[in-house]
């Protein structure tokens, strides 16, 4: 009979994700690795404020997901807590008010990194910042990293 229940439990808990998911960007140009080490290969150099997704975070070391799908190995001290994301389509309109009528305030072309403001709204839509000073709302859908 317990080891029912055990089955049962198991079957629950993999059944449930573990988290949501989370991502990092990185505080500064850094290099990213095939393994968690500074010997290992070096697979990339990551730009700053580039927005990774977390799959491991060990003492000292994070293995990431990039944009691409790419997995690699980062120094924890090179993610920074501030985020970003970056338009994953050909072109995004920025607008106004978190509506697809609202007026364009500007456009981002793919690989550009904003700002996240906020969360998401109910709808579907995340409040961003450009470099440049200007805010709007892009369609979550349109960004990675969020």
């Amino acid at each position: 009979m317990r080891f029912r229940f055990f089955i049962v439990g198991l079957l629950l808990a993999l059944a449930y994700p573990a988290s949501a998911l989370e991502y990092r960007s990185t505080a500064q140009a850094s290099i990213l690795y095939d393994a968690p080490s500074t010997l290992a290969g070096k697979v990339a150099i990551a730009g700053s404020g580039l927005p990774l997704e977390v799959i491991v975070e060990l003492q000292s070391w994070v293995k990431v997901r990039d944009h691409n799908g790419h997995l690699a190995w980062i120094e924890k001290s090179a993610l920074t807590g501030a985020r970003s994301v970056m338009i994953k389509t050909e072109s995004s309109a920025i607008r106004q008010r978190p509506r697809p009528d609202a007026d364009i305030v500007f456009r981002a072309a793919r690989g550009v990194l904003l700002e996240p403001t906020g969360e998401p709204d109910g709808f579907g839509w995340l409040p961003v910042k450009h470099a440049d000073g200007r805010t709007g709302w892009l369609p979550a859908h349109e960004a990675w990293g969020k």
